[in-house]
């Protein structure tokens, strides 16, 4: 009699035990990240002929306050425009010497106004480079140089500059000196997004004149190289979120996986045996 209370204790331990490795089973299988989940540009059946058009890009974009320009004039006189360049900024290329444009540069202050020499106050918000290099050369010719005199104006940011935070390798603040980024682009350059990262729903918070907007892109489909988040503009924050199934804990791969199933497997036969001993 007491042989069979055993057997059957043991059959209805392993029953239950089995139903529940099934449902771990399940649950971690779920959790296991899979080649669609890394992989980016995936053609998801929304391209014909396996190609891609990359529509040019967006809308150029808008002074912001805050934001820190470098401008030059020239002129065949180069005396005549030496009070508008920095000492220095034309041996400037890149690199560490570029922080000095931060004490050289002409910051937009709160009212979008920069402090030009000579001709005062600025308003430059919202305004696009070409723009405002219009406006200055037009100012000069009317203030301070003959409408004959031959200058050119030259504007640029000091560097495109974003943000990048969340399940990326190396989370930081960026600048690059060059003029269009897209975001594989700068996302590799934190270290790229870690196998646990979503990235079918990358979070974009972009500056405007009226505020920040928050915007989404899914980064494993290849139509979104027709996004006009694709390329980030200057000041851009990159949110990436981990994936769901990270909060479970279980492996990244298969092997992590059933690891993590075997040493539940193990821990519950030692505690069935141990019960039952006492």
């Amino acid at each position: 009699m007491k042989s069979y209370i055993c057997l059957y204790t043991i059959v209805l331990f392993m029953k239950q035990t089995l139903f529940f490795i099934a449902i771990v089973f399940s649950l971690l299988s779920s959790s296991c990240i899979t080649n669609k989940d890394v992989v980016y540009l995936q053609d998801k059946g929304t391209v014909a002929n396996d190609s891609i058009q990359i529509q040019e890009l967006n809308k150029p974009y808008r002074v912001q306050i805050n934001d820190i320009l470098r401008i030059t004039v020239k002129a065949l006189d180069e005396e005549l425009v030496s009070i508008f360049n920095p000492i220095g900024s034309e041996t400037r290329g890149g690199g560490a010497a570029d922080s000095g444009l931060y004490f050289d540069g002409f910051t937009v202050d709160a009212h979008g106004n920069i402090e030009f020499p000579i001709l005062g106050d600025l308003n430059v918000l919202g305004f696009t480079v070409e723009d405002i290099e219009e406006k200055v050369k037009d100012e000069l010719l009317a203030k301070y140089f003959k409408e004959t005199a031959q200058i050119f104006v030259t504007v640029k940011l000091s560097g495109l500059r974003y943000t990048i935070t969340g399940e990326v390798g190396g989370p930081g603040t960026k600048i690059v000196y060059q003029e269009r980024v897209n975001i594989i682009e700068a996302l590799a350059s934190v270290g790229d997004m870690k196998n646990t990262a979503d990235r079918t729903d990358v979070m974009v918070i972009r500056q405007y004149p009226q505020g920040q907007k928050i915007h989404h892109i899914d980064l494993t489909d290849i139509v979104a190289m027709k996004s006009p988040y694709y390329y980030i503009k200057p000041n851009d924050i990159i949110l990436v979120k981990p994936l769901k199934r990270k909060a479970l804990g279980a492996g990244e791969t298969a092997t992590q996986t059933l690891t993590t199933i075997a040493s539940i497997f193990s821990v519950l036969i030692s505690t069935y045996f141990l019960a039952k001993n006492l």
